[in-house]
């Protein structure tokens, strides 16, 4: 019997502040609710579906028959990070948050860097990625010094232009990069920023790669792959598991083509898991506090979902997720500490069954496994008896 499942992350849909959201300059911050206020936000499938009916969730009316199952989950890591989040989904507890670094990034890591790559380093400070290269980009162009910088998130990330350093050099000195920065200085990503234009009027191409730091433990992708299920990962899932677990990946250059080419794997026969990361929302809308941008990207994201669900077959299912919030709202552009929406939808499901809080991200990635009769050697507790009829 085919069995698929399509988990599907809505990059920093968080939907309001967990309690300790305070701890992480986060209180008050709610994603959803911020982009519910925009008159752009239309979600009337994710509305049927139940995304409304969540605890905690009021920015909409609740479904009065909810077609799915829905809860809402609890982070127990410590961190608000994509590589954080996506990592409990499938398993892993991480009691410590990766290493950031608002300062920039100690002597000892730039000097071995530059040796490495033979090139100087220009900034290494935290920086808008729009701004570094309005005010370094022309110094680069002049000198061929590589421009580094970071964020509020555990990043090493490294902008260059394109006719200076052709993108697979720039991800050549990132492999670098990640073999220098382990240990105490294992930060999440090595993130390869090229762009292209004349100054000062430079932007960012869609060669972005991101070189992920190893997940630490068994995740509920190796328990699928080892146990002869196909895992499908489509956008930067395979990034963020530095291929770990995956046995195909297929990268997208924005929402509208990660949203196609899921709509293409609904047609297509595997068995297993098709794991999606929709990154716009986080990275063009919520980083740039643009809740217009943010609310119309969802409104689009919801526009399409009938047709993802046309697609499912009668042993899918459906799951719809996030991995931290970013709240377009707040001063802040950074990520915030939120809960975030678990809503699952297939034929087998119990519509309208409320799960209520969950104390885990993990408990979806124990629920895949479950699905599949896999025994979850993962943090996180199955809700599979709970969900299906």
């Amino acid at each position: 019997m085919e069995k698929r499942i399509f988990l599907i992350v809505l990059d920093s849909v968080g939907i309001g502040a967990e309690p300790d959201a305070a701890e992480y300059g986060d209180e008050g911050s709610n994603t959803l609710a911020a982009c519910a206020s925009n008159p752009q936000f239309h979600m009337p499938n994710m509305q049927k579906l139940g995304l409304f009916n969540i605890d905690g969730v009021t920015c909409r009316p609740a479904a009065a028959e909810p077609k799915a199952a829905f809860a809402r989950l609890q982070e127990i890591s410590k961190g608000k990070d994509t590589t954080i989040g996506h990592w409990e989904i499938a398993g892993i507890n991480s009691p410590k948050p990766l290493p950031t670094y608002p300062n920039g990034f100690p002597k000892e890591v730039i000097h071995a860097f530059e040796e490495k790559t033979g090139r100087r380093v220009l900034c290494n400070k935290p920086y808008s990625g729009t701004e570094v290269i309005r005010d370094y980009g022309k110094e680069h162009l002049e000198t061929g010094a590589l421009i580094v910088y970071t964020s509020a998130d555990s990043v090493f990330q490294i902008a260059a232009h394109e006719s200076i350093v052709p993108p697979e050099e720039l991800y050549r000195y990132c492999r670098m990069a990640r073999d220098i920065l382990t240990g105490e200085h294992g930060v999440g990503r090595v993130i390869a920023r090229p762009f292209v234009g004349e100054y000062p009027n430079f932007t960012r191409t869609s060669n972005r790669h991101d070189f992920s730091i190893e997940p630490p433990k068994t995740t509920m992708l190796n328990q699928l792959s080892q146990s002869g299920y196909d895992v499908l990962a489509v956008g930067k899932i395979n990034d963020i598991f530095a291929g770990k677990g995956i046995t195909e990946a297929i990268r997208t250059k924005n929402n509208a083509d990660g949203i196609e080419r899921t709509i293409e794997m609904t047609q297509r026969d595997f068995q297993g898991l098709c794991f999606v990361n929709l990154v716009d929302f986080d990275m063009l809308y919520g980083h740039r506090n643009d809740v217009e941008g943010y609310a119309k990207a969802l409104s689009y994201f919801d526009q399409k979902l009938p047709e993802i669900l046309k697609g499912l077959r009668p042993n899918d299912l459906l799951m719809i997720t996030a991995d931290h919030g970013c709240d377009p709202s707040t001063p802040s552009t950074d990520h915030s500490r939120e809960y975030i929406p678990w809503v699952i939808y297939g034929n087998s499901v119990r519509a309208g069954a409320n799960l209520g809080t969950l104390p885990t991200f993990a408990d979806i990635g124990a629920t895949v496994l479950d699905y599949f009769g896999i025994k979850p050697e993962i943090t996180g507790n199955s809700r599979l008896k709970q969900i299906i009829k």
